[in-house]
């Protein structure tokens, strides 16, 4: 394919999803978004004297003992969030069984995400991460810059096909100083995560995005198989048409799903999962509503 044939397609490719995300952003998660993320952050406004039913974890100690009688602090919503979007970009999102890859997903969720931010007048930032930290995106509002976050998604070329979310989880909580709300977005095959993902839940809003396939839940019965990790290159032959094949896939598949959501749970971590060949505005709209 030619440069400007690549340029084209790209283009193109970001207008679809523009006209759609947008659309889906302004008429049905404009307010499920507002009411999901507005109001997590509190901005210090004022002191005033302490009253009968006041959070005594509110008292401003140093003014208390100035004037020897107790002073809360006030605080009020934070009009501006920040948000920021952290995208796998490792080989294991090359992969679709249906009519659209994960990267191409992924791409989708988060101009959803970002239009819809916009929209309540939010900053938006990109970190970009494979095992390393590929590219990072500073927040910034407007829609000239959600276009350039749509137009690297899909076009980004990573120089690493491995995962290491715990990198991109580092990176966010050492680099974004305020705290945001953030979106990981990801097919979670990865490893050895929670630490710097309890750490990362602590000081940020953290939402994990799980973008998946129907087909990595379970073996088609389709006889001698070869396998190729998309991030290693390693390749495996599988004899599919054998039952306990399958049904040892389906036990390990189940039980790396039940550590993952414990994960999450743990940390206390919203999460929702989203497949390649459905429709993701349904569990989007349901995740913000058990938000609000």
């Amino acid at each position: 394919m030619s440069g400007n044939t690549l340029a084209n397609d790209i283009f193109s490719r970001v207008r679809r999803i523009e006209i759609k995300t947008r659309g889906l952003s302004q008429q049905i998660f404009a307010g499920q978004y507002h009411s999901a993320f507005k109001g997590r952050g509190m901005a210090f406004s004022e002191v005033r004297e302490y009253q009968y039913g006041d959070d005594v974890r509110n008292i401003d100690w140093n003014v208390t003992a100035r004037f020897n009688h107790p002073f809360i602090k006030v605080f009020e919503e934070e009009r501006e969030l920040t948000v920021m979007l952290l995208i796998d970009v490792s080989g294991s999102n090359l992969f679709g069984s249906g009519n659209q890859m994960k990267k191409m997903l992924a791409a989708e969720i988060a101009a959803v995400l970002a239009f819809s931010a916009i929209n309540n007048n939010d900053k938006v930032g990109v970190i970009f991460f494979s095992d390393q930290v590929e590219k990072f995106i500073p927040p910034k509002k407007g829609t000239s810059h959600i276009l350039r976050i749509i137009r690297e998604v899909i076009s980004f070329e990573p120089k690493h096909h491995g995962t290491d979310l715990g990198e991109g989880l580092r990176f966010l909580t050492s680099a974004i100083k305020k705290r945001s709300t953030a979106f990981l977005i990801s097919d979670f095959i990865a490893e050895n995560f929670e630490h710097a993902l309890r750490i990362a839940a602590r000081k940020h809003d953290l939402i994990a995005l799980r973008i998946t396939d129907k087909r990595e839940n379970e073996l088609p019965p389709v006889g001698l198989v070869r396998f190729e990790d998309a991030e290693t290159g390693e390749t495996h032959w599988v004899d599919t048409s054998s039952e306990e094949a399958r049904r040892w896939y389906a036990t390990w598949i189940s039980k790396k799903t039940e550590q993952l959501n414990n994960t999450f749970t743990r940390n206390g971590v919203d999460n929702v999962v989203l497949y390649t060949d459905d429709d993701y505005v349904k569990p989007l709209m349901q995740l913000f509503r058990r938000r609000a």
